[in-house]
């Protein structure tokens, strides 16, 4: 394990690799977000970037076949995008669509286009795509009554699709459904709806007792969606959906299990994978979970930071 230390000059929310891995983009509450250059065991700091009037909390990279392109969120209200031309980083674009706080920036996968969710504690999810022309499309909606802490995508194609020898192939261009993350205690599932030209909430999940702070959606070719949700209640929910015989997954039908911890829960995150699921909180450790051939959830690993 390498550890970066001295990075930033105030707590640091978020530390994000490239596509690639070659790049690392770190946000804090000094207000700036810092990208390093990896190579093995070494860093080396290659752009400061200044912009925001708050505490930055996420960041989030575009997929390179967009060019080098991040996303910022913070505090101030505002979410930045950043763009790499020629060795030159700058501002490709500013919105500011939020009263309050953005807690959460990510882009979706590439299939979908160059497509940004943002979560704000305002309750509202901003739904930002960068067209061909330059020019900014926009969706902006109420997801929950109080605020909304996080975002994640689900992959492009249906769960298992990629396995499956019978049902229709994905269709072109992927599904767009992510899923959010409140301060009501409840998790939140989302899909783009063509013929009414927005998002429609499609499941409410419920099982939290207090503020869920992170969501993240599980890759998979297996025939079942995964979500993991941090919360402050000291726990982690694994949501699981059987996908039906239409490569669909069924959006009624969301299994869950729980995992307990001794202290409030920050943040989620698979590999690459799929099959393990990392986890972070205020006791300052991170655990690694896998799931067993029983559907059960064992703790693998443990680190503690120093």
């Amino acid at each position: 394990m390498t550890q970066l230390t001295n990075l930033h000059d105030d707590m640091i929310h978020d530390a994000v690799l490239d596509y690639y891995g070659r790049r690392l983009a770190t946000c804090s509450s000094d207000r700036t977000i810092k990208i390093y250059e990896i190579e093995g065991d070494t860093h080396r700091l290659i752009e400061t970037l200044k912009g925001h009037d708050g505490p930055v909390w996420q960041v989030s990279w575009a997929h390179p076949k967009y060019g080098n392109i991040l996303a910022s969120a913070s505090y101030d209200g505002k979410v930045i995008v950043w763009q790499e031309r020629n060795g030159v980083w700058g501002k490709l674009a500013e919105h500011s669509n939020h009263q309050a706080s953005v807690n959460s920036v990510q882009w979706a996968p590439h299939e979908v286009g160059a497509v940004l969710a943002c979560a704000s504690s305002d309750g509202k999810v901003s739904v930002l795509e960068l067209n061909g022309d330059g020019s900014w499309d926009k969706k902006l909606f109420q997801a929950h009554a109080i605020g909304c802490n996080a975002v994640a995508w689900a992959p492009a194609t249906s769960p298992g699709s990629i396995v499956q020898t019978t049902g229709s192939a994905p269709s072109a261009g992927g599904v767009r459904r992510f899923v959010t993350g409140g301060s009501d205690n409840l998790v939140k599932i989302w899909i783009w709806n063509p013929e009414v030209g927005q998002y429609l909430e499609e499941a409410t999940l419920e099982g939290h007792s207090d503020w869920v702070r992170d969501v993240a959606w599980a890759p998979s070719i297996l025939p079942k969606s995964y979500i993991a949700s941090a919360s402050q209640d000291k726990t982690v929910i694994i949501w699981t959906s059987t996908v039906a015989a239409t490569g669909e997954a069924s959006s009624s039908v969301w299994q869950k299990k729980v995992l307990q911890f001794d202290s409030v829960v920050w943040r989620v995150s698979w590999s690459l994978s799929g099959n393990a699921l990392a986890v972070s909180g205020g006791d300052n450790k991170v655990t690694v979970w896998k799931e067993n051939l029983k559907g059960e959830w064992e703790k693998t690993r443990v680190e503690e930071s120093a």
